[in-house]
């Protein structure tokens, strides 16, 4: 799948390790791909958190999880949290906080998780895809042995266009309302 690679660990080094402060990036209409390892080595979980600002007029139609993205046991992690940051402790029993997540396996590999990641669960709070204009915090991460790979691409489209009424509707529903009155007035005069 080509997009345009927002960032690639193997080429810019760790995203952040601190959910507080999370490697920020910049995303445009298209695809934005961005690449990682995660997992447990030496030195414990490599968890990896980036944030980004979706411009407004656009939106987030979809994760899609890319192909050499690869899963140690049954799954990997991905959530996602409002604002520029991740909150929820790493230790936490629930989601509290999280818009959703995902427990992303090989199968999901070219499928897009957004919807998936959407549905509330665990205390996250879900919501409706596409996600609009605003900022958005990732998490990602997985417990077993690493380094494993992952990538996902996270399209920005433009946002749908509120339609908005035509003059003519709006005139004849004008004068229907006008007319409504004009007959209600007309009968309180008949004695």
């Amino acid at each position: 799948m080509a997009g345009a690679v927002i960032y690639n660990e193997g080429v810019s080094g760790d995203l952040s390790n601190s959910g507080l402060t999370p490697t920020v990036l910049t995303v445009a209409a298209g695809s934005n791909q961005v690449f990682g390892t995660t997992g447990t080595g030496a030195s414990g979980v490599d968890r990896d958190y980036f944030t980004f600002t979706v411009p407004a007029g656009l939106q987030l139609a979809s994760i899609t999880l890319l192909p050499g993205t690869t899963v140690g046991g049954a799954f990997s992690f991905i959530g996602i949290e409002a604002g520029n940051q991740v909150t929820l402790a790493t230790n936490a029993a629930v989601a509290n906080g999280l818009l959703g997540w995902d427990h992303y396996s090989a199968v999901e590999i070219n499928t897009n998780i957004l919807a998936t990641m959407a549905v509330p669960a665990n205390g996250s709070s879900g919501f409706t895809p596409p996600l609009g204009a605003g900022s958005y915090a990732f998490w990602v991460q997985d417990f077993n042995a690493g380094p494993l790979a992952y990538g996902f691409d996270f399209n920005i489209t433009a946002a749908a266009a509120v339609p908005e009424p035509a003059a003519g509707w709006l005139l004849l529903a004008g004068l229907v309302v006008a007319g409504g009155l004009a007959v209600t007035a007309g009968r309180q005069s008949v004695p």
